[in-house]
């Protein structure tokens, strides 16, 4: 009888078997492969009908796939887009109103410099903006309309220079501190600014109101030429304020002017810029009180 070690049993030849098989078709592998491989290098064109079927067997699943990954991203980005189009929208609505205040005091300047080209001995002004600053603060509790802000006579700050944001003029200096102002609003019932319309010649005062609006008031009375939507703009006259800055839109029609609403509302204004005078000798003797107001001490 035979050792154990020495017997071979069925396992043992299916697995001798098996591996026999591998090595052949490996070899066999390994040959196809280098046959088509120098196929490919002798022939390249050899294969370009095979692949082309290749590729039209798989352009179903492909074009699918495609499908699947556009839709999927589109309705991501609907979802994202529905979530954004609020403050999208805010921006949008933002830009166009910045975008018509520009075109009314481009048509108001344009209109400007041909009645002033008319004039002999006119220069071009060159006044730089004093201060830059923020509104720190406004009232809105009582019936007077003020703000505060954030530079004062250190900054070159004087009583009467207009103060003006990107949407246009928010009001005059009223009091100075060291490193403060208080600025007298455009709606606040003492405060009066000579205008006229954007397009022609059209001339009124804007006077402020309680309520937050502006009250036009022609100069020449008889029959009103204003209609909703007209931009005015300042004129210029007393030398105060430099002509062609958006003031107000006028919202209804009343029967000496009308009543307009306030083109830069200081509640949404950060940044404000403060001028000079337009024309410091022609500010009229009226206009004297302004700079005998008390100065505002900083704590």
């Amino acid at each position: 009888m035979a050792p154990p070690s020495a017997q071979t049993t069925g396992s043992n030849k299916k697995a001798q078997l098996g591996r026999f098989a591998g090595y052949v078709f490996a070899s066999a592998g390994a040959v196809i492969g280098a046959l088509l491989l120098l196929v490919s290098l002798l022939r390249p064109d050899a294969f370009y009908g095979l692949r082309s079927m290749a590729t039209d067997a798989a352009y179903p699943i492909g074009e699918a796939g495609a499908v699947g990954r556009s839709g999927s991203r589109s309705f991501f980005e609907a979802i994202a887009g529905y979530y954004q189009a609020g403050s999208k929208n805010a921006e949008l609505e933002q830009e166009i109103a910045i975008a018509r205040v520009r075109l009314a005091e481009a048509a108001a300047l344009e209109q400007e410099n041909a009645r002033l080209k008319a004039v002999l001995g006119l220069k071009e002004d060159e006044n730089e903006p004093i201060a830059v600053g923020r509104l720190i603060g406004s009232s809105s509790s009582s019936l007077r309309r003020f703000g505060y802000l954030s530079a004062g006579r250190n900054d070159g700050v004087e009583v009467g220079m207009p103060v003006t944001s990107p949407m246009g003029l928010v009001g005059r200096i009223l009091e100075t501190g060291r490193s403060t102002s208080r600025v007298l609003l455009l709606t606040d019932p003492e405060s009066i600014v000579p205008v006229r319309r954007a397009t022609d010649d059209v001339v009124a005062f804007a006077e402020g109101r309680a309520d937050g609006s502006l009250r036009i008031r022609l100069i020449n009375l008889g029959i009103n030429p204003l209609k909703e939507g007209d931009i005015f703009v300042t004129s210029g006259a007393g030398g105060l304020f430099t002509p062609g800055v958006a003031v107000a839109m006028v919202t209804r029609i009343t029967d000496d002017g009308a009543i307009a609403s306030l083109l830069s509302n200081p509640a949404a204004t950060d940044y404000v810029v403060v001028h000079p005078f337009f024309e410091p000798e022609a500010i009229t003797a009226s206009q004297a009180p302004l700079r005998t107001e008390q100065p505002v001490e900083d704590d």
